[in-house]
């Protein structure tokens, strides 16, 4: 149980120092000082960084796991809505960091794909299961009627989740949620929107 609560310390010390520096430039010393470890006991749980970087991502993905648990799971609430909740909750928490950091699966994605093919692989995978997520609750709301006809639910669960990214990226550029709101309008005000013009959806945040 001690070995699993220290490889536990190590990840999240960790998650958090490549969320806010980067995997590159965050230095082992770094990651052990912050989870008050020897080096030895690292290198117990881990062969090298990057298997430690690889077992980060897998990390990263449960948390995301958990948000979708909270916000898109089943329910009362209308899929469409779950699902702006769920924007709703991620851009309170960048709001919280300060508008820094961002995604920590985009970051890597834009850090890593050139560089190491095991991270292209394993973030190419969590992106792939983020994409089928989104995709299962567009599917849910086309058959509750609530998804514009024609629109297909996998090829705009990828432009959401493609645009998600981009609108982070933005936000960390102008330390502004604006590019967020402005996503937000987008997708749930013209792109998912079946009602008369000038509607809203209910669970549509704005400001």
């Amino acid at each position: 149980m001690a070995r699993d609560t220290s490889k536990l310390t190590i990840l999240r010390e960790g998650a958090r120092l490549v969320h806010a520096k980067g995997f590159h430039h965050t230095g082992l010393n770094e990651i052990l000082q912050a989870a008050g470890i020897p080096k030895g006991s690292f290198y117990f749980y881990f062969r090298s960084k990057d298997d430690f970087g690889l077992e980060l991502i897998d990390y990263y993905w449960e948390f995301i796991q958990a948000m979708g648990e909270t916000y898109l799971n089943g329910g009362s609430t209308p899929p469409l809505e779950r699902l702006s909740l769920f924007v709703d909750a991620y851009q309170s928490m960048f709001e919280d960091m300060g508008l820094r950091c961002g995604c920590p699966i985009g970051n890597l994605m834009q850090e890593m794909s050139d560089l190491s093919e095991p991270f292209r692989a394993k973030v190419g995978d969590v992106y792939t299961r983020m994409h089928d997520r989104i995709e299962r609750i567009l599917a849910e709301a086309g058959n509750a009627g609530d998804l514009p006809a024609g629109l297909d639910p996998a090829q705009t669960a990828w432009f959401i989740l493609n645009s998600w990214e981009g609108a982070i990226m933005h936000m960390k550029l102008t330390k502004s949620s604006e590019p967020l709101k402005i996503f937000k309008d987008m997708v749930f005000e013209h792109i998912l929107r079946t009602g008369p013009a000038g509607t809203r959806k209910r669970g549509t945040r704005h400001g």
